[in-house]
């Protein structure tokens, strides 16, 4: 007896812009690229652009409005790829709508906000753009650890760079630097670089910090105009693991786009492993190489064919495993949940790098 036919899953991206989004270089690509998935709409923040969107995309539909955008029934999945200010007020309207819901990281402003829109999530399926977990490589790193083969872990030491965050910034990057738009170094890269520290190593429960603001004046290429630095451009970690392993992260903004690299070196009793990637934009967007003392299986070919861009490869992973969380009716896709942890990991390191005192990190998600 052949297998029941999957149902094509539609996807409304808000936020995918031509000239320069997230959204365009990685959600668009993935979704156009996967079986069984369609771009069934695009809202951005004016008709021309929504248009432009629609017809450079291949979308089905545009909005100028992207909570007519939400509410339209030809909707499977709604993606937030905006603003982190903005991803409240939309993700909530998506969950009210019924729909499923991909929101990239962090969730919200503050753990606050995070924990304000699990409690509103119920029984929908949800996926946080936390998507270096799910990288090929890094999943057969999590193999090697769980499956004893380099022996307990010892302790890990992590290089995390980006080009981003640097002393100087496009005019539209300058909400980065300021702390109410909760989206910084510490909550973006630093919050990317710990969830991979987790899927590796198993949930950080102690840390020690130190932030430092090495430029605290900040150039905005397009206007000249000097802005003033709020939040960190360094992080210094400290940490240990539940497995009992203790790690070193050591966060940086603003390295030159050719020089940026990232990199985790495990050591157990028994062996290592490495993982590598010298993307300018950091360790959630690159493809990651896997090297070990210790014979392992090839990772996984990506979900995405060959000839899509790089910085799609681990956005689709997300998207092939929500859809198969879709049709299955399991919810195996890191999501709300796993996003409010992460939040609250990111508090704790903040906490510490303000106060000089070690934290305890809160399971969020317990």
């Amino acid at each position: 007896m052949e297998a029941a036919t999957q149902r094509e899953i539609r996807v409304g991206v808000i936020g995918a812009d031509t000239k320069t989004s997230w959204a365009k270089v990685s959600h668009v690509p993935a979704i156009n690229d996967l079986q069984g998935l369609r771009l069934a709409a695009v809202a951005t923040r004016n008709e021309q652009s929504a248009r432009e969107a629609a017809k450079a995309f291949g979308a089905d539909r545009w909005y100028s409005d992207p909570f007519a955008m939400i509410r339209d029934d030809r909707i499977d999945i709604v993606t937030v790829a905006v603003a982190v200010p903005a991803h409240r007020e939309l993700v909530l309207a998506a969950l009210e709508a019924g729909k499923a819901v991909y929101c990239e990281a962090p969730l919200g402003r503050s753990v606050a906000e995070a924990e304000e829109i699990v409690n509103a999530t119920h029984s929908l399926h949800t996926a946080i753009g936390l998507q270096g977990r799910l990288n090929p490589a890094v999943r057969r790193a999590a193999e090697l650890v769980s499956s004893g083969k380099i022996g307990r872990p010892l302790n890990a030491r992590i290089v995390s760079q980006t080009f981003a965050f640097g002393p100087e910034m496009p005019v539209t990057q300058e909400y980065y630097i300021k702390r109410s738009s909760g989206a910084n170094l510490l909550t973006i890269a630093g919050g990317h670089t710990l969830d991979l520290v987790e899927a590796v190593l198993g949930k950080i429960i102690e840390v020690d910090a130190r932030a430092e603001i090495r430029w605290p004046i900040v150039r905005l290429i397009e206007t000249g105009v000097e802005s003033m630095r709020e939040t960190a451009d360094y992080v210094g970690i400290l940490g240990k693991t539940a497995s009992g392993a203790a790690f070193t992260a050591e966060i940086e903004a603003g390295m030159p786009s050719d020089n940026v690299r990232f990199g985790v070196e495990v050591r157990g009793s028994d062996g290592w492993l490495s993982l590598t990637s010298s993307h300018p934009g950091g360790v959630q967007i690159g493809d990651l190489k896997l090297r070990s003392s210790v014979a392992f299986a090839e990772p996984d070919a990506p979900a995405v064919s060959d000839n899509v861009m790089e910085t799609a490869i681990n956005v689709g992973e997300v998207y092939a495993q929500l859809a198969r969380d879709l049709n299955e009716g399991t919810y195996r896709t890191p999501g709300f949940r796993e996003a409010l942890h992460n939040s609250s990991l990111v508090e704790a390191v903040r906490r510490s790098a303000e106060g000089g005192v070690r934290q305890k990190v809160v399971k969020a998600d317990s």
